[in-house]
């Protein structure tokens, strides 16, 4: 089932466009400001995103601007009554498709299967096993057992992904900075510590003698599988 995020403040369009999505097969996840939108983004994978531009606390252009920083892939429809020409160009530059209101919902459905076509495949088995963990990098949880421990953001998934996938092999801080952060956020190797002394809190034992993540002074760090 494909998962759509819908980021509305007026209900009854929330409430309409939710419903005929959700009659025509897809998954949604609604919210109602921009901040909430990009927090969803930090924390699930989505194949499309319908996000008004008049959003509270973060507006949808700047919402979506900052997802496409870390989900470029992503494709992304603005629905707004902003319609003339300066906004429609801002969109378009900033999204992939832009649907003035009011607006047909059978038009709407169109559009949504055509960008949805765009989307990044889901990976149904994309899951890494070690110890009595089990790893979901599709929807970020982490289960023991069939108990969902802890759920993941996005870049924590993405170090895990990178370091496992390297496995008893050290990965060099200025490799992972490169791959997971952007230039402009100023990333430092203290950024990468914190995710690493989590790691350690959720998966180790004692979190101060691990086992699995380890910390290798002056190079970087390293996953070991056992």
């Amino acid at each position: 089932m494909k998962k759509i995020l819908l980021a509305e403040d007026e209900e009854h369009i929330l409430d309409a466009v939710k419903l005929n999505l959700e009659l025509e097969g897809f998954s949604v996840t609604a919210c109602t400001s921009g901040a909430e939108a990009v927090r969803h983004v930090q924390k699930q994978n989505f194949q499309l995103i319908i996000m008004d531009v008049m959003l509270p606390k973060t507006d949808g252009f700047e919402a979506c601007r900052q997802i496409k920083e870390t989900r470029p892939d992503i494709p992304v429809l603005f629905l707004t009554a902003l319609s003339d020409s300066q906004n429609r160009i801002k969109g378009l530059r900033l999204a992939d498709d832009y649907l003035p209101k009011p607006f047909n919902l059978e038009e709407l459905i169109l559009r949504v299967k055509n960008l949805i076509k765009r989307a990044p495949a889901e990976t149904q088995h994309d899951i890494f096993s070690f110890d009595r963990f089990e790893i979901d990098f599709l929807s970020f949880e982490v289960r023991e057992g069939t108990k969902i421990i802890e759920t993941l953001s996005q870049r924590e998934c993405q170090l895990l992904k990178l370091l496992t996938g390297r496995a008893n092999e050290v990965v060099s801080r200025d490799e992972i900075l490169e791959k997971i952060w952007l230039p402009s956020e100023n990333p430092s190797a203290r950024s990468i510590d914190n995710f690493i002394l989590n790691f350690r809190k959720i998966f180790e034992k004692n979190p101060k003698e691990p086992v699995f993540f380890h910390s290798i002074r002056g190079v970087g760090y390293k996953f070991s599988s056992h």
